[in-house]
């Protein structure tokens, strides 16, 4: 949009003054947010509307994402840039003596996601409208989102994240679109006369699902796509006797927190209500908005519809559309479900056997009666077809119901289109082992589409310096098509442009190091390699690898004081799951191993450690442009794909990497020489498995730096913990070793000496940072998005 900054200080001055009644030179941080935020909202929403009409309009098929969490970040730099005025308001509001970067610390983080999963649904949220293609979000608008992390005395300590205290400026409440979930009770079939079963209800819980609807602003375009996130409400027209304070509570609880702890039967409940909850609002949203525009026989739905089950927690979407399209609208059976299958499809983005969910069928009978009705006579269907034709072994694996549990896997295989993986990995380990029987029976189902990033976001915004010197040695076109950064590449040898690069890393550690120095109270060398692993805290991930690295480090140090090492800032930043007690277990060992090292006055500034409390995208955006080096060294085959590998490569970051998830195709792209790989292959990895010949007791025996790592966490060395060191302790010997860490340690070693004798190299650094730069333009969320569009989803970008 064309927007002059006289218009703009205008427009924020009469804002400041119609919302607050006051002035630029009274007004609060947070007042000049809110007014700030309603001036882009206002900018925004002419744009928005003639896009819903043109989509009404015109007829296109849309595509509906359903995710249980997104992970946005801030929305206020992100809608700036994308109508393309950020310049203009920074420099109009600078004018007004007021820094847009201070106004912008008063917007929280949208707190309804946890980590890639959420990011990358927020990433394609963005892609989506950048790109002009019809598509829109569903999920849950969490009052408290996950949690927010402090660490007190080395733990981590859950307090709610109440984002939304102040409200969210950017989102619209449609209460005249709420629809009802219900819940539980009784339902029984009966014949309507004409040889229909129709379903009868009983003492049913009402639930009113209100929407709340976030604008998605495309790049530079017309499209604004819909992120429609839903609060649980008690129906207004609730007979009293039910609205008791129980009633009320369990009904805000649908909404409050990303998932609720499933370690009893309770927090199960909810999360399965949780995921019902979302399912049945957005389907019905989208019947709705189906019948009131195209006003067209719904058996002819899948021409205009596309709806995505992203992971497993959406799974119900298919049979909550079946029974949509049969109870509601009387569709018959078999057209119902070759509807639903041509409607749904489903990115798989774990193999881990505890991520992939399973339900008691008691749980679901005693909660979602008619929908467990429904799973059943899929299930029965399916059987009965394809047993004559595949035999009895193939129709068991790949049942939906087996053993007492619902397959929600399953589930969503069988009655979508679609299955597809988020890396060439990942998809071929579906599909020759992990879901090789559903691949049997359905192999043009499957597919992969590479996960990717929005760049916008993760430098155009948060790494405005090295955006500038791209922008001042390639063009600007790489704003729009990141494939242009391979412009780079013949830069690689011009030491001008190297010492522009340089410049721009160390510029973005200062501003990290300032940050370390306010939060943590730990002053950091800028000139250090920052060495960063920012990511969930699981034990496949293996920031324990990294952790036993660093104490060798350190214990090599205290031996041989003056070793001449380069000095390094290792910095972490990962929440664990509350009720997840190892990893918990690990973020405390970090913070005691970090206090251990930083006052130790003989280590001097050679190592630090810092571990950054509640890792966001806020931080991220702050840690990733500062980092040297990203560590992405989960073990082979357990990380789907990753996304931060590839922030961290935009931002010219080098990768310490296994040959896991994305990592691969990272590796492939910067060219050799670019990284540093180490460890197991996945083909390793599964031949451990089919021999169970590993033995992480004898490398504990046999190596002597292991051994003496390994005895830090018992014998007193470490302090402060005589309960989380044992237990860290026996998961590498006694329980051997479940994720190979011992067995890869000689290997990481390895690679993490040829790190540092390159970063001694400044100039050889540089010109494999310039590399992944460079090669950076596969991994950008437009190309994913897209191939969604053509192969799966099938609808067009707006011309």
């Amino acid at each position: 949009m064309k927007l002059s900054k006289k218009q703009f200080k205008q427009d924020f001055e009469e804002r400041l003054t119609s919302k607050f009644a006051t002035d630029i030179t009274k007004a609060g941080s947070q007042e000049k947010y809110a007014a700030l935020a309603s001036v882009v909202k206002h900018y925004y929403t002419k744009i928005w509307a003639d896009d819903n009409d043109y989509k009404d309009e015109t007829g296109k098929k849309q595509a509906y994402y359903f995710s249980i969490e997104f992970l946005p970040g801030k929305m206020l730099k992100s809608n700036l840039l994308n109508l393309g005025i950020l310049n203009t308001v920074k420099e109009a509001l600078a004018e007004l003596g007021i820094n847009l970067d201070e106004v912008a610390e008063s917007e929280p983080d949208m707190a309804i996601g946890n980590g890639g999963l959420g990011r990358l649904a927020s990433c394609f949220m963005d892609s989506l409208a950048s790109t002009g293609l019809p598509a829109n979000g569903n999920g849950i608008r969490y009052r408290y989102g996950l949690f927010k992390q402090k660490i007190i005395d080395g733990y981590q300590v859950e307090l709610p994240d109440s984002w939304l205290n102040n409200g969210n400026p950017w989102e619209v409440r449609r209460a005249d679109k709420a629809v009802e979930v219900r819940f539980g009770g009784e339902v029984w079939l009966e014949d309507d006369g004409k040889g229909n079963l129709l379903p009868h209800y009983k003492n049913q819980e009402r639930v009113l699902a209100v929407p709340y609807d976030t604008p998605m602003v495309g790049f530079e375009n017309t499209t604004v796509n819909n992120m429609c996130l839903w609060r649980s409400e008690v129906p207004q027209d609730l007979d009293p006797k039910f609205q008791n304070l129980e009633y009320m509570r369990q009904t805000s609880m649908l909404s409050a927190e990303l998932y609720p702890d499933d370690s009893n039967y309770d927090g199960r409940l909810l999360r399965l209500k949780q995921e019902y909850f979302f399912v049945s609002a957005g389907l019905q949203r989208i019947m709705r908005h189906y019948k009131s525009t195209h006003k067209k026989d719904v058996r002819n739905i899948a021409d205009y519809i596309a709806v995505h089950i992203n992971d497993t927690h959406p799974a119900l979407c298919v049979p909550e559309f079946m029974r949509i399209l049969v109870d509601e609208y009387g569709v018959g059976w078999n057209r119902a479900w070759d509807t639903t299958v041509k409607v749904m499809s489903y990115t798989n983005h774990t193999i881990l056997s505890e991520a992939l969910e399973k339900w008691p069928e008691d749980m679901v009978k005693h909660l979602l009666p008619r929908i467990y009705q429904i799973i059943v006579e899929i299930d029965r269907r399916r059987t009965a077809e394809l047993l004559p034709k595949i035999g009895a072994t193939l129709v068991h694996n790949t049942r939906i119901i087996r053993d007492g549990q619902i397959h929600m896997a399953h589930l969503s295989i069988i009655g979508s289109h679609s299955t597809n993986g988020v890396a060439k990995l990942h998809s071929d380990l579906l599909k020759d082992v992990e879901l090789h029987d559903f691949y049997e029976i359905y192999p043009e189902r499957f597919n992969n589409k590479t996960n990717g990033i929005a760049d916008r976001r993760w430098i155009q915004i948060s790494n405005e310096r090295l955006s500038g010197v791209l922008d001042e040695t390639i063009g600007t076109s790489w704003r729009h098509d990141l494939n242009d950064l391979v412009k780079l590449e013949v830069y690689k040898d011009d030491e001008s442009v190297l010492e522009c690069l340089q410049a721009a890393k160390y510029d973005d550690k200062l501003r990290l190091a300032a940050l370390i120095k306010e939060r943590n109270g730990i002053v950091v060398n800028p000139e250090a390699i920052f060495d960063v692993q920012v990511k969930r805290l699981h034990a496949y991930k293996r920031q324990l690898l990294n952790v036993l690295h660093i104490l060798k480090l350190y214990f090599e140090l205290k031996d041989e004081p003056e070793l001449d090492v380069v000095p390094r800032v290792f910095i972490f930043g990962a929440k664990a799951a509350p009720g997840y007690h190892y990893a918990k277990s690990i973020i405390k060992a970090i913070n005691e191993i970090a206090n251990m090292i930083n006052n130790d006055k003989t280590i001097a500034d050679k190592i630090k450690v810092v571990f950054m409390e509640n890792y966001n995208v806020s931080l991220a955006e702050l840690i990733i442009p500062a980092a040297n080096v990203g560590e992405q060294i989960s073990l082979a085959s357990k990380e789907a794909s990753g996304t931060s590998n590839m922030k961290f490569m935009l931002n010219g970051a080098l990768t310490m990497g296994t040959l896991d998830g994305a990592n691969i195709e990272i590796f492939e792209a910067a060219g050799e020489g670019n990284n540093f790989v180490f460890g197991l292959t996945k083909d390793e990895v599964y031949e451990y498995y089919r021999n169970g010949n590993y033995n992480a007791r004898d490398i504990y025996e046999q190596n002597p730096i292991v051994h003496r790592i390994l005895d830090s966490f018992i014998d007193g060395t470490i302090p402060n913990i005589s309960m989380e060191g044992p237990e860290i302790f026996d998961s590498l010997t006694t329980y051997n070793d479940e994720y190979f860490v011992l067995r890869d340690f000689n290997d990481y070693v390895r690679a993490q000496k040829e790190l540092e004798t390159l970063y001694r190299d400044k100039k050889a650094w540089t010109q494999a940072s310039l590399m992944n730069i460079a090669n950076v333009g596969r991994f950008s969320s437009d190309r994913t998005v897209k191939e969604y569009a053509d192969d799966i989803w099938h609808i067009k970008a707006k011309k």
